[in-house]
């Protein structure tokens, strides 16, 4: 939605990818999306806790594939990304397959950042990497990230069967992930009214979606209507910059080894009363795809935690000496956000968040 006493000033750039979504789609859609793109060797990568349904991809592909790699691994170790692209190249392949959750796709984007090859994206979960051009590796305790055309999947496989496998706290903690794609999109210095739309739409379907599935986990519907969501979610995570959420999650993953979605989970509602003061625009809409909440970051808490999720980062193996260190590091790079980001304030944020207290906006 746009306010009319602000004039339009915007620009948006589409990011080139086909999205295929209906049940079934991963073992039926993806060798059609390979032939598609002129394939014959591809190269399927998965993680451990995802190789039964990427063989399941693997053996549809047929003779179009080269191998399976089932070494994907959280925040992409460099060390795995090397050993990846290895295997890549000792099987010719000339294209790449990422079933999975974020670990596989970030490790699927890996190999087209360092070889070119096109890749095509199944995604398990909800993290949105497959709608963006970011990748991510970490590195001697560091994650860094950047954007590149050439990581973003040319084809994306929604199928919300493979997502009937994610036990309920993870599709929880996915879908909140996912969440916090949308909340920053819409502060984002480079928002649209298409993305902001998207965002909107991406919160109202998720956040309903979430208690239908963890009452019934093996609805079909519901798990598709998450899917959608965050499709939504990731999309605008891929077209727009995020801020200072997505960069404390990046701390606390790469340098300290915390569980990306589940940091997500513990950190949005109090990045999101942080910076709520100098957003009003946001939590207006994130209001409104809340059924009209009057406390936006509250009504985030409340709803992750009456599913199960867990509340402060001190669940998570963070320390309490380590905040400093991760509000040093967090404010010591320069990066868009709304409000100015400090390390006094962010150290208030992650305390409140170590502790998994009631958000509040300070305004």
């Amino acid at each position: 939605m746009t306010d009319r006493n602000t004039p339009l000033d915007f620009s948006y750039e589409t990011q080139p990818a086909r999205i295929v979504f209906r049940p079934g789609a991963a073992v039926s859609a993806t060798p059609d999306e390979a032939a598609r793109l002129g394939l014959r060797r591809v190269l399927v990568v998965c993680g451990s806790r995802g190789e039964g349904t990427a063989r399941a991809v693997a053996d549809a592909l047929g003779g179009a594939c080269a191998g399976l790699y089932a070494g994907a691994r959280m925040h992409v170790p460099v060390e795995v990304a090397d050993r990846a692209v290895e295997a890549a190249r000792a099987a010719g392949a000339d294209g790449c397959v990422a079933v999975g959750g974020g670990s596989a796709i970030g490790l699927g984007k890996a190999i087209a950042l360092r070889t070119g090859l096109p890749l095509i994206a199944v995604p398990s979960t909800y993290s949105g990497s497959e709608m963006t051009p970011v990748w991510g590796l970490t590195e001697h305790g560091a994650k860094r990230t950047g954007r590149d055309p050439a990581v973003q999947p040319r084809s994306v496989v929604y199928d919300p069967e493979l997502t009937l496998s994610l036990p309920v706290p993870l599709t929880v903690t996915s879908g909140v992930n996912a969440l916090a794609h949308a909340v920053e999109a819409l502060y984002a210095p480079d928002a649209s009214p298409l993305v902001s739309l998207m965002a909107e739409e991406g919160v109202r379907a998720m956040t309903q979606a979430l208690p239908l599935v963890a009452a019934a986990p093996e609805d079909l519907d519901a798990r598709g209507r998450a899917l959608y969501g965050a499709w939504l979610c990731g999309a605008c995570l891929g077209a727009t910059t995020m801020g200072l959420h997505h960069k404390l999650c990046h701390v606390l993953g790469g340098t300290f080894g915390l569980p990306h979605a589940e940091t997500h989970t513990v950190v949005l509602p109090y990045a999101l009363a942080y910076n709520a003061p100098a957003a009003p625009r946001a939590v207006t809409a994130l209001s409104r795809a809340l059924g009209g909440a009057d406390d936006v970051p509250h009504a985030l808490w409340a709803l992750a935690g009456s599913l199960g999720a867990p509340r402060g980062l001190a669940e998570l193996g963070l320390k309490e000496t380590d905040l400093a260190v991760a509000a040093e590091q967090a404010a010591g790079q320069p990066y868009p956000n709304p409000r100015e980001v400090t390390v006094d304030g962010v150290l208030a944020l992650l305390t409140a968040a170590y502790q998994g207290r009631e958000p509040s906006v300070d305004a």
